[in-house]
């Protein structure tokens, strides 16, 4: 099944928009869990067995890994996805960047040694950067486009002079990604909940692309503002979600440390309900 269709598939079943982002930090783990870099797997397995039927998709984030030597818990947490919600799609939050052999080899650490479904990717090294990944036509692949943090603008809303119209940096690969670049159709975008009017204006130059939208929770962004913003479709009598121009909204630390305590799974649960429906009440707002 293509990422695409993988990602309609989990929408409906599970009736969501949210993903929930895997960021383990031993430091806040809960109870005797805390600080303990072994625990990485039981923690981040707890909270996809907490959320595997309310979630659009999961995000493990692969520097909170690799910096504890954990990628062999990150190879098994994926098999635990895979048995526990083999409909919900994994993204691998990567941002690699970087072109020839050594993108070939990225693309087989993402899809092959971890199994992921769509990978994060920078593109600013241009289109041979994220081609090997391209490849793999039943796998899907995120550009970063307009991105949550202050310095983001460093860069990404710099004007291109010349370019007729002069638009911004993340403006140019928006329709780069909704046009050349997506030859097989499995392109996304990263575009941050903390810039709502941002978000509407790549969803203007990107009209059917999926987008990742980090930053709601912990970050500060407005998941209503963000639906409004991004998402496209209508909703049927019946509450049945139409969506012609998917979102996933991430949302990580928020859910993963709901609660310093034992009832750490119960609280990441009900955080990601509640995020869950504020996200659907914010669909129907926009789809009538």
């Amino acid at each position: 099944m293509k990422f695409l269709d993988l990602l309609r598939l989990s929408e409906r079943q599970n009736n969501s928009l949210l993903c929930v982002g895997l960021d383990p930090d031993p430091a806040r783990f809960p109870g005797h869990f805390k600080n303990d870099t072994n625990k990485i797997f039981d923690f981040c397995a707890a909270m996809v067995d907490a959320t595997h039927d309310l979630a659009l998709a999961f995000k493990p984030q692969i520097a909170y890994f690799a910096a504890y030597r954990a990628e062999d818990q990150l190879e098994k947490l994926m098999a635990h996805i895979r048995r526990t919600a083999a409909s919900v799609p994994v993204i691998l939050d990567a941002k690699r960047g970087d072109i020839g052999s050594t993108a070939e080899l990225y693309a087989v650490e993402a899809f092959e040694r971890y199994g992921a479904d769509a990978v994060t990717l920078s593109p600013f090294m241009g289109q041979d950067s994220i081609e090997p990944y391209l490849k793999r036509h039943n796998k899907g692949a995120f550009l970063l486009c307009r991105t949550s943090n202050p310095g983001g603008a460093d860069l990404q809303a710099q004007h291109l002079a010349d370019v007729l119209g002069q638009p911004t940096l993340f403006e140019y690969l928006a329709g780069l990604a909704q046009g050349p670049w997506n030859l097989n159709g499995q392109l996304g975008l990263v575009v941050g909940a903390t810039y709502p009017a941002e978000i509407e204006r790549v969803r203007q130059l990107a009209p059917t692309l999926p987008l990742l939208i980090p930053g709601v929770g912990a970050q500060g962004g407005d998941a209503v503002a963000t639906i409004r913003a991004g998402w496209r479709g209508s909703i049927d009598p019946d509450g049945r979600r139409n969506t012609t121009a998917p979102v996933i909204v991430n949302s990580s630390r928020a859910i993963l440390y709901a609660s310093p305590n034992d009832d750490f799974a119960a609280a990441a649960r009900h955080e990601a309900i509640k995020t869950r429906d504020v996200l659907n009440a914010a669909c129907v707002a926009a789809g009538h």
